[in-house]
């Protein structure tokens, strides 16, 4: 019989909001985080992006820290999403696991530093497990740790990671979820795909060009049913169903018909036991490519047939937070369930034949009880969790 794992608490920082209450008012006022860029040194001032609102030494002030550690901004916005979770939960010194996805990892401090003021100690933060690291020696916890790094689908898989430590009896709480900071590396990088916007990214849209990068952190405390009882915590949501494929299709762009998202999406419903009508509403990996919407697009309409429910992008509020979106975006779900609402998709307002038109408005057409989250990378690592209604 499948064990059932719980979401006892959640933190996000992200363009729009510095914690959850901040990012929920955001979303339900349909307020954008994306703006000029402020705080990555690039000359690239040309893109739109979605930075949190909030320098290093900020950041290392709400944390009290020395910002002569140079710690580096992923792991800084993950300590203050992680504590905000474990705050949520009501976790203090009761041993977890933390399993967090990221790509970039420290990069951000090295190449400030890049080629003539590297250090020892900046080389040893720069990979992405570093970054865990410093997170779970922050709070002296975790007897377990864990990175993912599948780009774009990293925190998505690192909630998929930390549920089957729970269903293998491994651990009983787990803080999962992923991190993520601009850099130039995959500033530039995107730039040189050409599938960045100049204007503020349209999800689904007619005339949409390109993705606007962002940056955050996001993470839930997954909890086992015996550790919900014995700690007397109160459950925010059930993660119902989990679902990866890897299509392999192309090293950077979605198979045309949405072959390894189909499956993600399939393979989760059937974890579930749920049948496609019985999904509520569809947070999309929508990214606002011309390539993502059209090919997610046709992997829900081939799933879900007539039934295809709501479904939003949130890429619009906070820019693509790239190996932090899927973690970012399924707190975002886990608020659509608790007050019932729908994010709307900014940004859209030409529909286009080929993507499906997204949801504009704020009330669910029915009451929502199962939210399915996609993440989707590169490589065609493609991701699909299934949160529920407690």
């Amino acid at each position: 019989m499948k064990k059932r794992i719980f979401i006892t608490g959640v933190g996000v920082v992200s363009a729009i909001g510095t914690n959850a209450e901040e990012n929920l008012h955001a979303l339900q006022q349909a307020t954008t985080g994306i703006g000029e860029v402020r705080y990555l040194p690039t000359g690239h001032r040309e893109y739109p992006v979605g930075e949190v609102k909030m320098s290093n030494g900020e950041m290392c002030g709400l944390l009290g820290l020395d910002p002569a550690a140079q710690p580096s901004r992923t792991a800084l916005m993950g300590m203050l999403a992680v504590r905000e979770a474990m705050d949520c939960a009501r976790l203090q010194e009761t041993p977890a696991a933390l399993v967090s996805g990221t790509t970039v990892g420290g990069m951000d401090r090295t190449e400030l530093a890049y080629p003539d003021r590297l250090t020892a100690h900046l080389l040893r933060h720069h990979d992405c497990g570093s970054c865990t690291n410093d997170i779970a020696d922050h709070f002296g916890c975790f007897d377990f740790t864990a990175t993912v790094s599948t780009a774009c689908s990293s925190a998505l898989n690192a909630i998929i990671f930390g549920s089957r430590l729970i269903e293998a009896g491994e651990r009983d709480i787990v803080v999962a979820g992923g991190a993520e900071s601009l850099s130039l590396f995959h500033l530039n990088g995107f730039k040189s795909l050409m599938i960045l916007d100049q204007h503020r990214c349209r999800p689904f849209d007619r005339m949409r060009q390109g993705l606007n990068l962002g940056e955050g952190a996001g993470f839930l405390v997954l909890e086992s049913e015996e550790s919900v009882s014995r700690r007397h915590a109160t459950p925010l949501a059930v993660l119902e169903g989990t679902g990866n494929a890897c299509d392999a299709y192309h090293q950077t762009a979605s198979s045309p018909t949405g072959e390894g998202a189909g499956l993600a999406m399939t393979k989760a419903l059937a974890d579930a036991g749920l049948r496609p009508e019985h999904i509520s509403y569809i947070n999309a990996h929508g990214t606002g490519t011309p390539n993502n919407d059209e090919s997610e697009s046709a992997a829900i309409r081939r799933l879900f047939g007539s039934h295809v429910p709501p479904v939003s992008s949130t890429k619009g509020y906070t820019g693509h937070t790239t190996s932090a979106s899927g973690s970012i975006e399924a707190v975002f779900c886990v608020q659509a369930l608790q007050r019932q609402f729908i994010p709307r998709n900014v940004g859209w307002s030409q529909a286009d034949d080929r993507c499906l038109s997204p949801f504009m408005g704020t009330t669910p057409p029915a009451p929502l009880r199962h939210v399915m989250c996609n993440s989707f990378g590169f490589g065609g690592n493609d991701s699909s969790i299934i949160i529920g209604s407690v």
